[in-house]
């Protein structure tokens, strides 16, 4: 199972909440309570958010933090490298931040970089607007999501 890790899952948490403010600046405080993310870990986060461009932090009274740009200009690959580094599924795959001890003898030296640029471009290609947007289910008759019918529901 390939599978992100706890921050990287609240960061996304976190940023989403931020997008649905508009730019307004919300205190980390505002923002634990609001997702139930514990406080420490939100200024976690967004310590490193803030490092990587991410998130502004405003200082002082009324300071808080905002996303650095549109929740559209923010993919989903930039903020899993800026929470966990680059992406890569073994540590023989270029970008990794690990050496594997037996690279130099391994039939598949190189062969994981395929399959690590597919999870990264496939991640570039969704940003944190889409994550925040409702999906289109398809209606049934009923009206219930199902089996899809000539309209679709409004969310």
């Amino acid at each position: 199972m390939i599978k992100l890790n706890k921050i990287t899952d609240y960061g996304v948490v976190v940023l989403s909440f931020l997008a649905t403010r508009r730019g307004a600046t919300v205190t980390t405080a505002e923002i634990a309570a609001d997702t139930g993310v514990p406080v420490p870990t939100v200024a976690k986060i967004l310590k490193i958010l803030a490092r990587a461009g991410i998130v502004d932090s405003l200082r002082g009274a009324g300071g808080g933090y905002a996303l650095a740009r549109p929740a559209a200009d923010i993919s989903i690959a930039q903020i899993v490298e800026a929470l966990e580094g680059p992406i890569a599924l073994a540590e023989c795959v270029d970008g990794s931040e690990n050496q594997c001890g037996v690279e130099m003898l391994c039939p598949m030296r190189g062969g994981w970089n395929r399959i690590s640029e597919a999870i990264a471009s496939a991640l570039s290609e969704v940003t944190l607007l889409d994550m925040i947007t409702p999906p289109d289910f398809p209606v049934s008759a009923g009206g219930m999501p199902g089996t899809e019918t000539a309209g679709r529901r409004e969310v």
